[in-house]
């Protein structure tokens, strides 16, 4: 992921060196990069807490510690233009064959 100034959000990419950190570290990150936007976006923290309806005490400790609600998080994303950037997570996997196009569609996972 990655702040695109020209976009006004993050971008994942495969080379990205987030691609290869562990959950809670990739969450500090995260909570950093949505610190540079908030700053880049020239918000304070209290501007941005109106702005998106998460409370300033749970935006500042997002922004520390990278501990969040997902709703919140979407709710931070949308208040800095970012929403666009979630599209990306968990794709649908596309069928690669015709056996996987015409096989049938799994509704459950194995045990």
């Amino acid at each position: 992921m990655g702040y695109n100034p020209n976009k006004g959000g993050i971008q994942m990419s495969v080379s990205d060196p987030l691609n290869f950190l562990l959950p809670e570290d990739l969450a500090a990150r995260i909570g950093d990069r949505v610190r540079a936007c908030r700053l880049a976006a020239n918000l304070t923290r209290k501007t941005l807490a109106k702005q998106s309806g998460v409370p300033e005490s749970t935006l500042r400790k997002f922004e520390v510690t990278g501990v969040i609600s997902f709703v919140s998080l979407l709710q931070l994303a949308d208040a800095l233009g970012c929403m666009d950037d979630f599209s990306q997570l968990f794709p649908v996997r596309t069928a690669m064959t015709i056996d996987e196009f015409v096989a049938p569609v799994r509704k459950r996972g194995r045990k």
